[in-house]
């Protein structure tokens, strides 16, 4: 297997949080906003992102340890393999976040819903689908069951 890749990220994260200690875990419904500060160069790539209410962010969690393979579940205390989990700590420590999109200024955009420190390096930006990304009666069995439904923020 060829295992060289390489990402050039998009721009990066601008959070409140500077310490893993300080980031907030489960954020859906976070009220703490984050900006997308995207690079010049991708500026063009942003043209009608405002017609999305929702987007998928993806980032690079660089300080997350890659050589965790198992960690116990926060929820429960199981021991599970990383790939079972939404664990930081994992191969390729890739972060991905639902993110409520706030507004647009120019190359940023202001967004909710995130969860990592300030800095973190943006990999890519994708429309939420609401027909094709939310998947009715999916599960998790060790997870808890979801409220019926969730305030919009």
């Amino acid at each position: 297997m060829n295992d060289a890749l390489t990402l050039r990220p998009i721009g990066c994260v601008r959070t409140p949080w500077r310490q893993l200690q300080d980031c907030p875990r489960g954020v859906r419904g976070l009220g703490e906003p984050a900006w997308l500060e995207i690079d010049p160069a991708f500026e063009d790539a942003l043209l009608g992102i405002e017609q999305a209410s929702h987007l998928h962010v993806l980032y690079w969690l660089h300080q997350a340890p890659r050589q965790t393979l198992r960690r116990p579940t926060p929820h429960d205390g199981v021991l599970r393999g990383v790939f079972a989990t939404r664990s930081p700590q994992r191969p390729n420590p890739i972060g991905m976040a639902v993110a409520q999109r706030l507004r647009r200024e120019g190359a940023r955009l202001l967004v909710s819903g995130l969860d990592c420190l300030d800095g973190t390096p943006l990999i890519d930006i994708k429309p939420y689908l609401p027909q094709a990304d939310c998947v009715p009666g999916a599960t998790l069995a060790w997870q808890p069951a979801a409220p019926a439904s969730v305030p919009a923020p």
